[in-house]
């Protein structure tokens, strides 16, 4: 169930309350754990970042940028506490159709829980509303069958490996990519298992 008004803020189901939010100052500590913090993103650790980074960008717009942006994803636990993060960005395919590709990092005592397919599903719901966008792209890794779970159930659908995509632990490596387009059937609609 979404309240409120607004597509892809809130979804109540299962018992849990899960809801996505601008960036507030106050989640700036969890965006610098994410920069310093080894293994705390699990396979998308790239290495120390500049933990100064985050609040330089949240001085600029809030993370609420035209072409890329991140979310706080919520949870009521009993009392709302940030979960992790949604992010999103945009590419261009032939020059004119623009599509976001999506990303979820959530702290590792939420993971587990429903609450990233959740967050992923809410991300896509918010874009499609608010933007002209008919697809929205995932990428992870092979060895994330979580993920790949979670972008299916996400409503998310495989198109394939792109091969050596990403320098990651030494090594290049390859990838999968997922997508969503806009009539693709919603996630809300469909059982769960």
């Amino acid at each position: 169930m979404e309240s409120g008004g607004v597509p892809g803020v809130v979804h109540e189901a299962d018992g849990l309350t899960i809801r996505l939010r601008p960036v507030a100052e106050t989640d700036l500590e969890m965006f610098r754990r994410f920069c310093t913090e080894p293994g705390l993103i699990g396979l998308d650790w790239a290495g120390f970042r500049d933990a100064a980074a985050p609040a330089r960008r949240y001085a600029v717009d809030g993370y609420l940028g035209e072409d890329d942006g991140r979310l706080i994803v919520e949870v009521d636990d009993p009392q709302p506490v940030a979960a992790g993060l949604v992010s999103y960005r945009a590419g261009v395919y032939g020059g004119t159709a623009k599509y976001w590709e999506i990303g979820v990092a959530l702290l590792p005592e939420c993971r587990g829980r429903g609450i990233g397919w959740r967050a992923q599903a809410l991300l896509c719901d918010y874009l499609f509303a608010h933007t002209p966008a008919q697809r929205i792209q995932a990428g992870t890794h092979p060895e994330n069958v979580a993920e790949q779970r979670a972008l299916e159930k996400a409503g998310f659908q495989l198109e394939g490996v792109v091969r050596a995509c990403e320098f990651r632990a030494g090594r290049w490596r390859d990838g999968y990519l997922y997508s969503r387009l806009r009539d693709d059937p919603s996630p809300w609609a469909r059982p769960r298992e």
